[in-house]
């Protein structure tokens, strides 16, 4: 009898490295997994204001700006200036997008309106960023508070402030969430086009493992956002777009999806019965074609998209509030 114990210490004492390696291993492919999504795949830019300007002509004026995010990293994007004291639109991509998947969109919409249209790189995404990771929304609601403390310290030639105070923001997915958190903080984001919302970071990473790892095993996925909120440091915010819409009783929103939008149709309709004034809000979520895949659309899809966005802001931004 008494030889049991020491058979049970010698077993826990064999079975504790291997138990340890198991764990460390674990802990090692759950930050692989974290480190790879919050990178996203970086490609070529679909278009460029220098090649868009070679087939279209030289009216095109965009240049290439830098600023610097609330959190002291730098950000970059194009911008295109609109007539002086306009309303100004910040432009927003998806995950795994870029800038450039929303440049024809923001020309057009300078073209009809004259608004000044920024086209910010969300952390993580384009070619080299100055960040080299996505935070999944956590930190892009106060990048896009930083793009617009950009706009408005704009000056025309002869000193006086570019683009008027009340502004806009047009979002994709992780987009629209960072520009539905920075309408919380900012009320002069008067006007959001958002387009297949999604319920919460913790839904974008799901979608992200997904994606990019083939994961969808709800025990792994759990790992994966526990490991998230490690590897940001404590910083990780699961704030749902519907708290967020809950809190802008002022805002004039149109939301946006369609059946190629997958699970961010559900979470966009939720999304739509959150915001406490609903005479504020317009839905369209039966749409053809969303802005997930407006580069691939065809001439007629894409034509009509564009043009509900740019009547919505052209009708809005132009209204005192």
């Amino acid at each position: 009898m008494a030889r049991r114990p020491k058979l049970g210490k010698k077993l826990t004492k064999s079975l504790l490295p291997i138990l340890l390696v198991m764990c460390l291993a674990l802990a090692g492919a759950l930050g692989w997994i974290v480190y790879d999504i919050s990178r996203p795949q970086r490609q070529a830019y679909l278009v460029t204001p220098q090649a868009f300007t070679q087939i279209s002509g030289p009216g095109l004026k965009a240049t290439d700006e830098t600023w610097i995010n609330r959190d002291g990293t730098r950000a970059r994007g194009w911008l295109l200036r609109g007539a002086e004291g306009s309303p100004a639109v910040v432009l927003l991509h998806r995950y795994g997008a870029d800038r450039s998947w929303v440049f024809n969109l923001g020309v057009k919409l300078n073209e009809t309106t004259n608004f000044t249209i920024l086209w910010p790189d969300l952390r993580g995404h384009g070619l080299n960023p100055p960040v080299n990771s996505t935070s999944f929304g956590v930190r892009e609601g106060d990048d896009v508070l930083a793009a617009l403390d950009y706009l408005r310290g704009l000056k025309t030639p002869t000193g006086k402030p570019l683009v008027a105070d009340r502004t806009g923001a047009y979002g994709v997915e992780l987009g629209a969430y960072a520009a539905l958190k920075a309408a919380k903080q900012d009320p002069r984001v008067g006007v959001l086009v958002l387009d297949s919302v999604p319920g919460s970071p913790d839904e974008l990473l799901h979608a992200a493992v997904k994606e990019e790892i083939g994961i969808e095993n709800s025990v792994a996925q759990a790992l994966v956002r526990a490991a998230a909120r490690v590897y940001f440091a404590g910083s990780y915010d699961n704030t749902g777009s519907c708290a967020l819409g809950a809190s802008l009783p002022r805002q004039q929103v149109l939301l946006l999806s369609g059946a190629d939008a997958g699970y961010l149709h559900n979470s966009t309709v939720a999304l739509a019965r959150c915001f406490p004034n609903p005479t504020n809000i317009e839905v369209r979520t039966d749409l053809p074609l969303t802005g997930l895949n407006l580069p691939s659309a065809t001439g007629e899809q894409g034509e009509g998209y564009d043009r509900r966005v740019i009547d919505f802001f052209d009708k809005n931004l132009r209204l005192k509030p």
